[in-house]
């Protein structure tokens, strides 16, 4: 169990993510990942719920832009503030949450830290558009696709994700 100290920093943690994708808060700037021919764009909501002890979830409205190589992602409340901005290409993976920036090594580890999940963002960008990308441990529904829906829900390893993406393509 999360102790009480420890709750606020990972609840923290889990709000910067969704999941869980642009707008950059202060002076930052942002690189158009859209100029690549296989760049495309979503917007919506996402939730993404992690049975742990205590169980975690998060819920933000996301713009999606990009490749699961050069993307962006922003994630921001229902009234409209920026939780965070995430931006990846090869080389580099920055998370900005309005407070500071932080660096990772790669986008895997950039979402794992924003949203407290391993999200397989290969996959996902293949999700949103109908590839059934396989993942160990993950399971994606696609069935409802059409009407702007994915789910997908990881069995392993513990503990158990399940996101949820109502969307539209930008």
């Amino acid at each position: 169990m999360i102790g009480a100290a420890a709750q606020p920093s990972r609840r923290f943690a889990l709000t910067l993510g969704g999941v869980a994708m642009l707008v950059m808060s202060g002076c930052a700037t942002v690189k158009n990942p859209s100029n690549g021919s296989d760049a495309q764009a979503w917007t919506g909501r996402m939730s993404l719920r992690i049975e742990s002890e205590p169980e975690q979830t998060f819920s933000a409205l996301f713009e999606l832009r990009g490749t699961a190589e050069t993307g962006e992602l922003t994630l921001t409340s229902p009234i409209g503030s920026t939780l965070a901005a995430l931006r990846w290409a090869p080389g580099e993976a920055v998370l900005n949450d309005g407070s500071r920036t932080r660096r990772f090594d790669s986008v895997d580890q950039l979402i794992q830290a924003a949203t407290g999940a391993a999200i397989p963002v290969g996959a996902l960008f293949g999700w949103l558009v109908g590839q059934d990308a396989q993942v160990s441990g993950w399971r994606a529904e696609l069935g409802e696709l059409a009407q702007g829906r994915l789910q997908a829900r990881r069995e392993a390893p513990l503990p158990r994700a399940d996101l949820r993406v109502v969307f539209e393509r930008a």
